[in-house]
């Protein structure tokens, strides 16, 4: 019985390839310079740490940072979780940004909802942090992916692991 899988990874390459681009283009931008504006990857945690001197100097970094993660992996900043700017050691400032991985509980029960309600003729179920569809047919199976990726557009998707 052919299935598949819906996930939602992260390339950690890409994005600390992108990290490594916006980090040069900061540290050559000239009203950078002498300043504590840069960008930090944390791998283990799967944060993006931005510093910066000022609020106004952190959304600078973002303006750098946002194209070049999406020129590496199309709707990765869809799977950032924005966190609030913290004020440290008086004028300097800093933001988290946390790299969302896998499919969160809330968001998977609604793709399964969504499947169920198309009436096709094929079973989703949640298998940890991903959704497996399981179906008579191949061509039902494309079905449900042009379903889900009509429906959901705020939070990148993988479809893969398919199986005939």
């Amino acid at each position: 019985m052919p299935s598949f899988d819906i996930t939602s990874e992260a390339d950690m390459e890409a994005l600390k390839n992108a990290i490594d681009v916006a980090g040069r283009h900061i540290g050559n931008r000239y009203d950078f310079k002498g300043t504590s504006a840069k960008v930090e990857l944390n791998e283990k945690d799967k944060k993006i740490t931005i510093h910066g001197d000022s609020e106004f100097q952190l959304s600078q970094v973002k303006d750098i940072l946002f194209p070049e993660l999406e020129k590496k992996e199309r709707e990765s900043t869809k799977r950032l979780d924005i966190g609030a700017v913290q004020t440290i050691s008086g004028n300097k400032a800093k933001q988290e940004l946390t790299i969302k991985v896998g499919i969160e509980s809330e968001l998977a029960k609604q793709i399964v909802k969504m499947i169920k309600d198309s009436k096709l003729k094929v079973q989703a179920s949640i298998q940890g942090d991903a959704v497996r569809v399981t179906g008579a047919k191949r061509d039902l199976l494309q079905e449900v992916i042009a379903l889900v990726k009509k429906s959901i557009t705020d939070f990148p998707l993988q479809y893969g692991n398919f199986r005939d």
